[in-house]
């Protein structure tokens, strides 16, 4: 009777194992697989959320198709307390376990909120932006001048007080370093004075994240050190037969060419103008040379270039100097800085508006006065109407 006992007793113990083990297997198998999310969505984890809290707001928001099978996993991979605050973006059809990772790894929050502080070349401006989890793109919310919008708009304070809101700063190509270093003190996330004016030129026009609390300093040095990569690199890739002596006169014919053209497509082919000129003695004779002789690169001119400035002996007038200006008069983007050391090869000495936003480009004089003419007969135009 005993014996039969026993024997009945194993034979339930191995079902039970086994059931077990089927169990876990299928448990394994539902926590690893492709989850039943249809479009990506983004999750908000508040600061003291818990990983339960969270799992059940996945399994109401479809998610993950078991909240406990989700939690076992974590506790089974002892993430359970590695949950991080934040907004993350969780993908269409991500596994359990892949949630898990996205929400105890850290890091900067990959969705939500933020606010970019953009720093242009006539204005700064802030805006609100929000990821569009369905085009993964962001997308602005809102935007004002903060030079002119004392007060701010609500969805700006709102924003700023949550923890996940990530900030960046948005350089334009072209700027100065004196308006980069004003427009800093403005960003409200950052620490601390900037001691000394960067070098005209040394800052990398680009788009950076910061975090509160960061100092402006430290934003300054991220600038400078992307800004000396790029010219490093550019310079070891020049062309051979380009008439610069060193790096630091490609920065400075860069920032003229930034400053001459607006257009992506045009910049090799303005550049190849000032090479052509370099290379036949010529004076660069372009205008925003003698403006920055003018305002020393602190703001803009905001009006057109007089004849006595056109004629006054300021080291930057390039009408009035030979070859290029002691320094860059801007900080030039990573296009203008390849198009100042590759230009593309023309017999190009001449360029003026042509008033669709680009140029006409003059081998000779003759033809060069010709496009003036025709630009002159568009300004006129334009101020009659």
């Amino acid at each position: 009777m005993w014996r039969h006992i026993a024997s009945n007793f194993l034979t339930l113990l191995v079902v039970i194992i086994f059931l077990l083990g089927g169990m876990i297997l299928w448990g394994q198998k539902q926590y690893s697989t492709s989850g039943p999310l249809s479009e990506a969505m983004c999750l908000r984890v508040e600061p003291g959320s818990t990983m339960r809290r969270i799992s059940r707001r996945l399994e109401d928001e479809g998610a993950i198709a078991s909240g406990t099978i989700f939690r076992i996993g974590a506790e089974y991979g002892d993430k359970v307390d590695d949950l991080k605050a934040g907004s993350w973006l969780i993908p269409e059809r991500a596994s359990m376990s892949q949630i898990t990772d996205i929400i105890t790894r850290g890091g900067a929050s990959s969705c939500g909120t933020e606010v970019v502080y953009r720093i242009g070349i006539a204005s700064a401006e802030v805006l609100v932006r929000e990821l569009n989890t369905g085009t993964g793109r962001y997308e602005e919310r809102i935007a004002f001048d903060p030079a002119i919008d004392e007060a701010r708009p609500d969805l700006f304070t709102r924003v700023r007080g949550q923890a996940d809101t990530r900030y960046r700063i948005a350089l334009a190509e072209g700027v100065t370093s004196w308006q980069v270093v004003e427009e800093l003190k403005s960003v409200d996330v950052l620490e601390g004075a900037v001691a000394e004016l960067p070098a005209e030129g040394s800052l990398a026009p680009d788009s950076y994240e910061v975090r509160q609390g960061d100092t402006r300093e430290s934003v300054i040095a991220r600038m400078r050190a992307a800004q000396d990569f790029i010219l490093a690199e550019a310079w070891q890739n020049r062309a051979e037969d380009v008439p610069l002596a060193s790096a630091y006169e490609a920065l400075i014919l860069a920032s003229i060419i930034e400053k001459e053209t607006g257009v992506a497509e045009e910049r090799r082919q303005v550049a190849s103008v000032f090479t052509n000129r370099l290379k036949r003695g010529m004076r660069l004779q372009t205008d925003p040379t003698v403006i920055y002789g003018v305002t020393k690169g602190q703001g803009i001119l905001g009006r057109g270039l007089r004849q006595s400035e056109l004629r006054a002996a300021t080291p930057w007038n390039t009408y009035v100097i030979d070859a290029l200006p002691p320094t860059p008069i801007a900080n030039p983007g990573r296009a203008s800085i390849e198009a100042a050391v590759n230009p593309d090869s023309t017999d190009y000495i001449f360029f003026v508006a042509d008033g669709t936003g680009g140029h006409a480009f003059a081998q000779t004089l003759e033809e060069h006065n010709r496009n003036v003419a025709k630009w002159r007969e568009i300004e006129a135009e334009r101020a009659a109407n």
